[in-house]
């Protein structure tokens, strides 16, 4: 029998988050999760690196909560106690779990560093728990249940708790809650479309939604949506999604761009163009080698992406890119012709199928009398004409670049896309 969780409760542990040196996003990630397989957040609580305070906390948590998840704490250094005490609180030990442990000292070893007893305790976990795998780090996550409440242990570095949470947490919890029935998720990623007008162009379908259900989630500079259907059979469930997503796309394919929660526009990007055997290059100015940096991101991106050019001065765009100074002079840095040019001149002098520039103001202050946010973007893709867009970005100097780098690599997904079909 699986059990069925009605209220949870999250406890994040760490002095850095009472002190607001960084921000609790880890909760909200998490108590997302929990909503979208029907799981009830009623309590979060951050308390600081302190046993006493968070075994207090764990008391109170357990005559109100069946379910409760900490976050952080479960690393190498004094101040990480998180799965001493909750060992203490169940009254088990602490005991190692061995892949885990080799895992530890393969990396140790690696990086040429003796293995010291305080690190061994990242590969512990409370006795007769169930592991949870880091394949993303070396703190083993753990999940407990004693006496009808269910302790669920999770590391608090993001690049270690969000594939951990998705990838075991919540395949575990669904066994746990929904043993009669198949849940099923699928996530559509869009870029090009905020949040707000997302959920605008789908309020019907959110207003009426029972099951499949949709809901939306604001990423930095893209937006996703995930649809969850249950049936008694998998194949009624897909059948449920698959209605839904057709709706959806019906009326928002255009930004659409592809699906998962581990997932990035630069990703797709980068695989499309692996399995084409398509080749690109950039030339970037105001994105100061973003754009590249984020190719580089990918696995693989080596394959289709030999170099670049960063040509932040107009003296350094003659000279690297070839491209006449009486024309830049003429035309302006921050300006169509420059775009299209830096394109170009990229492509061929590396002899890619794929060129694109980058120009523009970042801000904050004005630059040719253009505004900050005003972005140019040149796609010189294959044989076809130079193609150049007009951007005008809101919000801080680093959001600029950043939606332009996004931007580039959304023209270059349209353009395969119009390729393929």
């Amino acid at each position: 029998m699986g059990a069925f969780f009605v209220k949870a409760e999250i406890i994040a542990v760490g002095t850095e988050l009472l002190l607001g040196q960084i921000s609790n996003t880890n909760g909200q990630f998490l108590a997302r999760t929990l909503a979208d397989i029907g799981i009830d957040t009623y309590y979060q609580t951050v308390v600081g690196d302190n046993q006493k305070r968070l075994e207090s906390v764990l008391k109170l948590a357990q005559t109100r909560s069946d379910l409760i998840i900490t976050i952080g704490g479960l690393g190498p250094t004094e101040d990480d106690l998180t799965k001493q005490t909750v060992a203490k609180h169940l009254g088990k030990q602490l005991v190692p779990d061995k892949k885990a442990l080799a895992r530890l000292q393969g990396f140790y070893t690696q990086s040429q560093r003796p293995l010291t007893p305080n690190n061994q305790i990242q590969a512990y976990y409370v006795a007769d728990a169930t592991v949870l795998d880091n394949d993303h780090g070396l703190a083993v996550g753990s999940a407990s249940t004693v006496d009808g409440v269910s302790y669920i242990l999770l590391p608090g570095p993001p690049s270690e708790f969000k594939p951990m949470v998705t990838h075991k947490l919540r395949p575990l919890l669904i066994a746990m809650t929904h043993h009669d029935e198949f849940l099923l998720s699928r996530v559509l990623r869009f870029y090009g479309i905020g949040e707000s007008l997302l959920a605008t162009e789908l309020d019907d379908l959110i207003v009426s939604q029972t099951n499949p259900t949709l809901a939306t989630y604001a990423k930095d500079h893209e937006v996703t949506l995930r649809l969850t259907a249950k049936a008694p059979q998998k194949a009624e469930a897909v059948k449920l999604l698959n209605d839904l997503e057709a709706k959806v796309q019906a009326r928002v394919g255009d930004y659409f761009y592809g699906y998962g929660d581990d997932n990035s526009l630069q990703k797709v990007v980068v695989n499309a163009l692996i399995a084409q055997k398509t080749t690109l290059t950039a030339a970037e100015s105001l994105t100061g080698g973003l754009f590249q940096s984020m190719i580089a991101e990918v696995p693989g991106a080596s394959e289709v992406f030999a170099g670049g050019f960063v040509t932040y001065a107009m003296a350094q765009k003659a000279k690297m890119l070839a491209i006449p100074l009486k024309d830049l002079e003429k035309n302006g840095v921050v300006s169509q012709q420059t775009a299209a040019a830096m394109a170009l001149q990229s492509k061929q002098r590396l002899g890619a199928d794929i060129g694109i520039g980058f120009t523009g103001v970042a801000g904050p202050d004005k630059l040719e009398d253009q505004q900050a946010g005003t972005v140019y973007i040149g796609l010189a893709f294959k044989d076809q004409p130079v193609d150049v867009k007009l951007f005008h970005f809101p919000r801080q100097r680093n959001d600029v670049r950043t939606n332009a780098a996004m931007a580039g690599f959304f023209m270059i997904f349209q353009a395969l896309q119009a390729e393929r079909h």
